[in-house]
């Protein structure tokens, strides 16, 4: 039997420029046979996410400033309150990884904490984009987060020049120490990458390879 439950660790994800409706309606039918919990479609779709998923325990995500993060507070906060006002549950906030890399700590504490506080019933990931940061940096973010008062911190967008790693989702953990949770995104598309992400602290996953994770899962966790 699996410690996990990883249907329910999933965030389930079709962010791809290309995407079309089809592949958003797919991806919503694919969570519901699955029993994932989570699933992230572009903002323009979340009209059709809501009413696709409607009656199950399935929560919309939507990204906000996504992919670059360098939006200004006031485009993320009506990004966040029009995708809430729309039926979104979750958000996942690309910190402002210019202003972070500038040493402007309490802009980006701000940029955070406004979001939170004009979408107070929902749930808050800020993606850190690691792969452009220092250790320092990882470690300042991390505290940037907690402070204002968001409830993750997430490696990646998928969209930078590299995604999850274990060494990034193991400190990342250790920076927060309970006062946030962590989700592991980017380049994660397999059983064995996954499971490494969950041993080494991740609460959560964020991949658009969610289906063959979960076949490869299933199969691992059979009967020899």
């Amino acid at each position: 039997m699996s410690q996990w439950n990883l249907p329910a660790l999933i965030d389930h994800t079709v962010l791809r420029p290309e995407a079309t409706k089809a592949d958003v309606l797919r991806l919503c039918h694919e969570a519901k046979e699955l029993g994932m919990t989570v699933i992230f479609v572009p903002p323009c779709y979340i009209d059709e996410a809501v009413a696709a998923v409607a009656g199950t325990p399935i929560h919309v995500g939507i990204p906000i400033g996504f992919p670059l993060g360098g939006h200004t507070t006031k485009a993320k906060v009506a990004e966040a309150t029009e995708a809430v006002a729309r039926g979104a549950l979750v958000l996942d906030m690309v910190i402002n990884v210019s202003r972070l890399k500038s040493g402007d700590h309490d802009y980006v504490r701000y940029d955070i904490a406004e979001v939170v506080r004009a979408t107070p019933r929902v749930e808050h990931k800020v993606i850190l984009e690691t792969c452009y940061l220092t250790r320092q940096e990882k470690l300042t973010a991390c505290a940037l987060v907690v402070e204002a008062g968001a409830e993750y911190v997430k490696t990646s967008t998928g969209f930078g020049a590299g995604g999850a790693t274990v060494e990034d989702v193991r400190l990342m953990n250790e920076a927060v120490a309970g006062r946030a949770k962590v989700k592991a995104s980017g380049g994660i598309r397999d059983w064995k990458t996954t499971q490494a992400m969950l041993e080494a602290g991740a609460d959560r996953i964020g991949t658009s390879a969610s289906v063959k994770i979960l076949e490869e899962w299933k199969q691992a966790e059979r009967p020899a």
